[in-house]
Formats: C-alpha cells, sequence, structure tokens
C-alpha cells in the first residue's frame, strides 16, 4: 500500500456546467480523500507558469485562454496509488476514446475541454500541489 497525494483540477468546461459536485462524487467513490480544496479563477500569468512545460506546443496560448477563461476547482486528493487510481477515474485525454465510467467520457467534451486535470507522475504532483497549496504539508 502506497499513500500518495495527487492535484486534480476541475476545468473552466466542467465548473461552467455545475459538473463539481457530480465529479467529487466520483473521486470520493473511488476511495480518494480531499486533503485540500479551493476554487480559483487564474490569471494568464498563473496559467502560463502552471503549464510552462508547454510552452513551445502549438496549443499553449489556446490552452492558457481556456484555463483562464472561468473558475477552476484544485484539490489535493490522498489516497493508495492516488496518482495511478485518478488518472485511471479521469480516462483518456480524449473523451471520446476514454473508457465509460471515467470522468472524461461523463463529462468531456474534446481533447482541451476534458474535464480535469491530474498529476501524471509523483515529481509533477509535488510541483503542482504546491504550487496551488503553498507550504501545504506534503508528509
Amino acid at each position: 500500500m502506497t499513500i500518495e497525494r495527487t492535484l486534480s483540477i476541475i476545468k473552466p468546461d466542467a465548473v461552467e456546467k455545475n459538473r463539481i459536485g457530480s465529479i467529487i462524487a466520483m473521486i470520493e467513490a473511488r476511495g480518494l480523500v480531499i486533503k485540500a480544496m479551493k476554487m480559483v479563477q487564474l490569471t494568464r500569468l498563473q496559467a502560463q507558469c502552471f503549464y510552462a512545460v508547454h510552452r513551445e506546443r502549438p496549443f499553449f496560448a489556446e490552452l492558457v485562454n481556456f484555463m483562464t477563461r472561468s473558475p477552476i476547482v484544485v484539490m489535493c486528493l490522498e489516497g493508495d496509488n492516488a496518482i495511478l487510481k485518478y488518472r485511471e477515474l479521469m480516462g483518456a485525454t480524449d473523451p471520446k476514446k476514454s473508457t465509460p465510467g471515467t470522468i472524461r467520457h461523463a463529462y468531456g467534451k474534446d481533447v482541451q475541454e476534458n474535464a480535469v486535470h491530474g498529476s501524471d507522475a509523483p515529481e509533477t504532483a509535488l510541483f503542482e500541489i504546491a504550487y496551488f497549496f503553498p507550504g501545504f504539508k506534503l508528509v
């Protein structure tokens, strides 16, 4: 049993469609515990810094515009193998390719408007949690 923490973002498209509660219910039903949560409106600079790894990609400007168009909900989730468990629950990046029962299958529209984001590795989770919850104890 490996207890981990991971970051979850409920993206603008899902927030705009009032899917916050439904997504949280799916997360909790999967056995993940919300350790921290807040709703924020990202500035352009915050979105650019958070997604800096994608800066050179052609979709970067569109991603920043999308992530700043309305509020998001960020959460630190904890549980046994939380990173993998949450990524499985999210489903494939393209909702059309995601499995029934996943968040993206239920609430995603396309590759960008796919309802949620989740950390993809322990190192990423450390950075992402600290980005949104500075000073949050990770032990």
